[in-house]
């Protein structure tokens, strides 16, 4: 698979606990309902001594999908659905692969679906789960479980930090590679979705 491609299957984890708000006080996204915000990304690869820093936006719809769309440095959407996934640059289309090519696709959307239903067990099956709650906030902390299974989750671990909802989430991969973001301007929303995000959830598999 192609680096964005792989990194677009982690973002859909990542995305997840944004559904969750505080795990105790605030319920799962219910169908029909939305969240956006904002995001900065620090991507930290070997061999460089800065890191690589974008931004954008995202949408993350119960039912539907997510719409990650990286306006600087370069336009760049990523939208993942129960269908599969359609990647754009500068609004055109560069990428389309189904669900069905994509065993581990399939079961990373299987795993943001449980997570927007609030239930955890269908990403418990891949990673063991550690949460954390206390006055300033909560922290969750999944890592792969061990295992030969070739559509195995990439990663070496996520911690996910927040309060009233997500506030950053950091992603290490066994190649000592890692993604720091950050997250600002939440949003939960029951309108209708309208506009590009709305035509590009609805948009077909291939």
């Amino acid at each position: 698979m192609m680096r964005p491609l792989w990194f677009a299957l982690l973002l859909v984890i990542a995305a997840a606990p944004l559904a969750l708000g505080r795990p105790l006080e605030q319920p799962p996204l219910r169908p029909g309902e939305s969240l956006s915000g904002r995001f900065v990304q620090e991507r930290h690869l070997a061999g460089l001594t800065a890191p690589l820093v974008s931004e954008g936006r995202f949408l993350l719809a119960a039912g539907k999908g997510l719409v990650w769309h990286t306006e600087k440095p370069f336009d760049t959407t990523i939208v993942i659905t129960p269908a599969g996934l359609l990647q754009l640059v500068d609004g055109r289309e560069v990428q389309r692969l189904p669900a069905a090519r994509a065993p581990l696709l399939a079961r990373l959307y299987t795993m943001l679906g449980g997570a927007l239903g609030g239930d955890w067990s269908a990403m418990a099956q891949d990673f063991s789960v550690e949460r954390r709650s206390g006055e300033a906030g909560w922290t969750i902390l999944l890592k792969p479980l061990a295992g030969d299974d070739p559509a195995a989750v990439p990663l070496q671990s996520i911690a996910i930090a927040g309060s009233a909802f997500v506030d950053s989430v950091e992603i290490h991969r066994p190649n000592g590679d890692w993604d720091h973001l950050t997250f600002s301007n939440e949003v939960r929303s029951s309108a209708p979705l309208a506009g590009a995000d709305a035509r590009l959830l609805e948009t077909d598999a291939p």
